[in-house]
């Protein structure tokens, strides 16, 4: 059993003093102070390039790594530390005689802390920089000096990343150069998550294609949520969310805010640039949608839709919300409401209830790929951005649907697409009616949503019907011929699409065919 005098001194044995450090970064922000601390405390300052300059411009007596590998920097910079007199100081144990010997033979330099800021290759991919550029942005000497220093982390501390520079100056000042252990491996776990994340971001850029058929992906942003789907599950949440939603106002986020969230953006994104849309979503799904005029309208109309499922929903908006909508919104309780942008007096409104989270939608463009897990793997998708328009629809039946008939049958399918299979949606003059969402049967679907328009007062005489998948029977025309619907819209496809063609001939319905499935699960 260990004595508070044994344990103070195996507690002391694992703090390392810093006497020496290797700088060598590409974001200087932050760095001076961390320079002046480190030559305050009598720490040796080793450097290359622009790194070097930049202490030195700081007043601070820095050694160039040339003069330790007695080597010039070659290549066009391209080879600086990559050299076993660098690699020597940081990869060798301190409580190896045989280390120790080696570094006294060769003249190498203990090297105790090693700051490194990676090139940007991610930022350069991203402005759209030519081929070569982004090469050059692939960094190797500080990758390798990340690796090898969080390797080492016995002995050696790495900062890998500017994002670390404050709290590396916070240890420094806290307890004058002398870092802990426990410090040393927090902080390589932090360098081997900047290096696998940097790796995988290089590895995506060359498999663009897929061809090698690998998936590789990494978030190194992470927010802890309250908890999971239900209170006794965990929750995380990977990702920017700061990069798609400027947040106003209200509480965190949960885990099932953030899926209402997402369906909701992707459900929108079909009416970018129309006029005002509203949508009111529950459970992934559109429970209110409208297309009106003015914004307060479109949030009227989308309510009435299904006032008692929106108890609770999540609200989004296509254009700016104003003053009288807010008013009409505040009357409800609901958990998001999102927008492009508010007016001042809409906001200070909404800020009524304290909970209410209020976020500004920004336009940035989604992933092209899902991804989810499935069995012991994962399933990846292409996302489905395929829109049904007008111009591409196949008139298969006698009667073809009129001009008023076609703008509510695509917003419909816009509808459908991003609702929950098996579903039937019904609408009427650019309005939501009913939907049918989640059944194993079409013909449940539409039953259910028949019934759900009728409790909530709509007549569905001159209202349109879309499908997600095609009708393997004639049963759901039929259904919808007698609800007073009066054209359809749906994939086709079904080797029996005859007989759903027959008895729309026959009954005066108009039907069209968009080749496209939009089944979602």
């Amino acid at each position: 059993m260990l004595t508070f005098v044994s344990l103070v001194t195996k507690i002391m044995s694992n703090v390392k003093t810093i006497q020496s450090a290797l700088i060598s970064v590409f974001s200087k922000e932050g760095l001076a102070p961390i320079v002046n601390k480190l030559s305050e405390l009598g720490v040796t300052l080793y450097s290359t390039g622009g790194t070097q300059r930049f202490i030195s411009e700081l007043g601070v007596d820095v050694i160039p790594v040339e003069d330790v590998t007695s080597y010039p920097s070659i290549l066009g910079g391209r080879v600086k530390t990559l050299h076993p007199k660098v690699f020597g100081g940081i990869l060798n144990r301190q409580e190896n005689n045989q280390d120790v010997a080696e570094l006294a033979e060769y003249d190498i330099p203990q090297i105790d802390a090693v700051i490194v800021d990676l090139y940007p290759f991610e930022k350069t991919v991203a402005e759209g920089a030519g081929h070569q550029d982004i090469i050059e942005k692939i960094d190797i000497g500080g990758i390798s000096l990340i690796r090898a220093a969080a390797k080492n982390y016995a002995d050696v501390i790495c900062v890998s990343s500017v994002d670390d520079y404050d709290e590396f100056l916070e240890l420094l000042k806290a307890q004058q150069g002398q870092i802990s252990l426990n410090d040393r491996k927090r902080f390589a776990s932090k360098a081997f998550n900047v290096s696998s994340h940097y790796d995988t971001a290089i590895f995506n850029f060359f498999n663009s294609d897929g061809e090698l058929g690998a998936l590789k992906l990494s978030e190194t942003k992470q927010k802890t949520l309250r908890y999971g789907e239900n209170p006794h599950q965990k929750g995380y949440f990977f990702g920017d969310f700061d990069a798609l939603f400027t947040k106003l106002h209200g509480k965190e986020l949960s885990y099932n805010n953030l899926l209402d969230v997402d369906a909701a953006v992707n459900l929108m994104n079909e009416f970018r640039g129309e006029k005002p849309t509203f949508a009111i979503l529950k459970h992934n799904n559109a429970c209110g949608l409208a297309q009106r005029d003015t914004v307060h309208q479109a949030y009227v109309d989308a309510l009435a839709g299904d006032p008692v499922s929106a108890f609770g929903g999540i609200l989004i908006s296509n254009k700016e919300i104003d003053l009288p909508t807010a008013e009409e919104i505040h009357k409800l309780f609901c958990e998001v409401v999102i927008a492009p942008s508010f007016t001042d007096e809409a906001l200070e409104v909404l800020k009524g209830k304290k909970n209410r989270i209020v976020l500004i939608l920004t336009e940035v463009d989604l992933p092209d790929s899902m991804v989810r897990t499935c069995l012991n793997g994962y399933l990846v998708q292409d996302r489905d951005i395929k829109t049904d328009r007008a111009s591409e629809l196949d008139l298969i039946t006698d009667k073809k649907p009129i001009p008023e008939e076609i703008e509510d049958l695509i917003f419909a399918s816009k509808i459908c697409k991003h609702t929950k299979s098996n579903t039937i949606v019904l609408a009427k003059n650019g309005q939501l009616c009913a939907s049918g969402t989640g059944q194993t049967s079409r013909v449940d679907a539409l039953n259910q949503a028949v019934h759900k328009a009728g409790s909530f007062g709509f007549d569905l005489n001159g209202a349109v019907m879309a499908s997600d998948a095609f009708f393997p029977f004639p049963d759901c025309v039929e259904i919808a011929d007698k609800a007073g619907i009066t054209a359809v819209i749906q994939p086709g496809g079904s080797i029996k699409d005859q007989l759903s063609i027959d008895y729309c001939n026959a009954n005066g319905m108009a039907m069209v065919f968009t080749g496209t499935r939009h089944f979602k699960h």
